[in-house]
C-alpha cells in the first residue's frame, strides 16, 4: 500500500492555526529510523480495523514527518489520525528499525498541547482539564467517583444489568458506556506509610498506589502487598506519592506530567527503598521513562534517571525472587491478556507465564494473539469509543477461542475493558490480575508466618 503525499491531509480546517512548538517537537533522527517496511501494519489494531494507511504507525509517522519538516499543515483531519493511535506501542515491537514510535507520538501530542490555550484542539483541551483537575486530585476523584459507588450500591446497576433494560432502551453509545461502568462494590485501597512488614525481611519496596487503581481495583493493591510479604519484602507507601502521569503524558500533557513525576520522584526518594513496585503496566512503563521526561531540566534529569532504574512491575520482581514455595492448588483454565505496556513498552513477557505455571492446577491456555490491544488505552475507550469497542470485539474473539474461564492481565485499564468485554458477549469469565492468583494459590497453600 502506497504512502499518501502530505497534500493529502492538507486542506486547512480549524486546526489549521496549529503548530509544533515547545521542547518537545518530535526528533527528525527519531522519524528517520522508519524505512516505510510495513512490518508494523499487521501488529497495529486500528490499521487492522480500517484498512487505511493514515491509521498505521507507517502512516502516522509520515505525517508528523510532514508537519516538523513544513510540507504539511496541522488540520483537524491530521489530529484526528494521530488522536485515534491507541499508542499500545505493538509497533515498536514488530518494527526492525527500532523507532521509538511511543516517544515520537507522545512528543507529537506534546508539541500540540505547548500551542496556547485557545489554539489547542477543544477536546484535547477538555481531556488535560480532567486530567489535572480530577484524575490527579485525589479528593475531586473520590467525590467524582461517588457516583458511580451509588449506582452499585443502591442495586440499580445490578437491576439495570440483570434485566436487560440497556440492551432494549439505550442507544449504543450509552450502552457501551454503561456496560463499561466498573462494579464499585469495595472498600478503596487509601493506605500509606507501612504496608507489611514481615520477620526477616529481605528487601524493603515502595508501592505506587496510584489515583484510579486504588479506587477501582483495591484488591489488586491488597494482593500485591500479601504476595511481597509472603516473599519476604517490608512494603510502605509514600504518603506524599501522587498520579504517575502516565495519561497526562499520552494525552500530550507533558508539563503536567513533569510536574507529577517530580512530586513522585522526592517522595519515593525520601522512603528509602531497594525498589518502587509498580502493579499496573501503564503507570510502570511512564515511571521507568521519567528520565526521558525530564531530560530538558538540568536540574532533575540525572535524579530521574536514577529513579527510573529503580521501578520495577510487579510482575517483574516477584518472578526474579523464590516465590515459589507453599504453594496451594487453584483450579482454571486461565489465558493471559498482555498488557501492551508491559510486553510493549517494558518488554516484560514471561514473568507473568512464569508466576502462573507455578501454581498448581492452574491451565494456561495462550491466545492466538495475546499481546494485541484490548482497546483500553487509559482515556481511550472514553474518547474514542467506537475504535475501542471494535478493537474490544476482536480480542473477545480471541479470548473465548481458549475457553479460558479466567482472564489475567496487568493493568487496572485492560482488566475494567476486559470486565465490559466479558459483559458485552454475554460471557461469564472472571478477569483478575497475576498476583490475585498467586495469593489465593498462598491462601490455599503453606500458611505463611504472621507477619508484624
Amino acid at each position: 500500500m502506497t504512502i499518501p503525499h502530505a497534500s493529502d491531509v492538507h486542506a486547512p480546517e480549524s486546526g489549521a492555526e496549529l503548530r509544533f512548538v515547545g521542547a518537545d517537537i518530535p526528533a527528525l533522527a527519531d522519524l528517520a529510523n522508519c524505512i516505510h517496511c510495513g512490518f508494523c501494519l499487521p501488529a497495529c489494531p486500528t490499521y487492522i480495523a480500517t484498512g487505511q494507511e493514515l491509521e498505521s504507525p507507517r502512516g502516522r509517522l509520515h505525517l508528523i514527518n510532514s508537519v516538523v519538516t513544513g510540507r504539511t499543515a496541522v488540520t483537524d483531519r491530521l489530529l484526528g489520525h494521530l488522536d485515534l493511535c491507541l499508542q499500545c506501542r505493538a509497533c515498536e515491537t514488530a518494527c526492525p528499525s527500532a523507532v521509538p514510535y511511543g516517544r515520537i507520538m507522545e512528543d507529537a501530542r506534546a508539541a500540540i498541547m505547548a500551542n496556547p490555550a485557545r489554539r489547542q484542539p477543544r477536546s484535547w483541551r477538555l481531556r488535560s482539564l480532567v486530567l489535572r483537575h480530577v484524575v490527579a486530585k485525589p479528593r475531586v476523584l473520590r467525590a467524582a467517583l461517588l457516583f458511580g459507588r451509588m449506582y452499585t450500591r443502591t442495586g440499580l446497576q445490578s437491576l439495570v444489568r440483570g434485566s436487560g433494560f440497556a440492551a432494549r432502551v439505550l442507544p449504543a453509545g450509552l450502552r457501551r458506556l454503561e456496560s463499561s461502568a466498573p462494579v464499585l462494590d469495595r472498600r478503596p485501597f487509601r493506605r500509606s506509610g507501612t504496608l507489611a512488614s514481615p520477620p526477616s525481611a529481605s528487601a524493603r519496596v515502595a508501592l505506587l498506589t496510584g489515583c484510579v487503581h486504588g479506587e477501582l481495583f483495591p484488591q489488586m493493591h491488597e494482593a500485591t502487598v500479601r504476595v511481597l510479604a509472603r516473599t519476604g519484602c517490608e512494603v510502605v507507601a509514600p504518603p506524599a506519592q501522587v498520579c504517575c502521569g502516565a495519561l497526562h503524558s499520552h494525552a500530550g500533557d507533558a508539563e503536567a506530567a513533569r510536574v507529577l513525576a517530580r512530586r513522585n520522584i522526592v517522595a519515593f526518594e525520601d522512603a528509602a527503598v531497594d525498589a518502587v513496585i509498580v502493579n499496573a503496566a501503564g503507570c510502570g512503563a511512564a515511571m521507568k521513562e521519567y528520565g526521558r521526561l525530564l531530560r530538558n531540566d538540568p536540574t532533575w534529569a540525572e535524579r530521574a534517571e536514577r529513579f527510573a532504574a529503580s521501578v520495577r512491575d510487579a510482575l517483574e520482581f516477584v518472578a526474579s525472587r523464590d516465590f515459589a514455595h507453599g504453594l496451594g492448588a487453584v483450579d482454571g483454565d486461565v489465558t493471559i491478556q498482555d498488557a501492551c505496556h508491559l510486553a510493549h513498552a517494558q518488554r516484560i513477557r514471561e514473568a507473568p507465564r512464569t508466576i502462573l505455571r507455578a501454581i498448581p492446577g492452574l491451565r494456561l491456555r495462550e491466545m492466538e494473539t495475546p499481546d494485541r490491544c484490548c482497546g483500553s488505552a487509559g482515556l481511550y475507550s472514553a474518547v474514542q469509543s467506537e475504535m475501542s469497542a471494535t478493537v474490544l470485539e476482536a480480542k473477545m474473539r480471541d479470548v473465548a477461542a481458549t475457553g479460558a474461564n479466567v482472564i489475567c492481565t496487568a493493568n487496572p485499564g485492560c482488566t475494567l475493558q476486559l470486565q465490559a468485554g466479558v459483559r458485552r458477549s454475554g460471557g461469564d469469565a472472571a478477569v483478575r490480575y497475576v498476583l490475585e492468583l498467586l495469593d489465593d494459590s498462598y491462601r490455599a497453600g503453606t500458611p505463611a508466618r504472621a507477619a508484624d
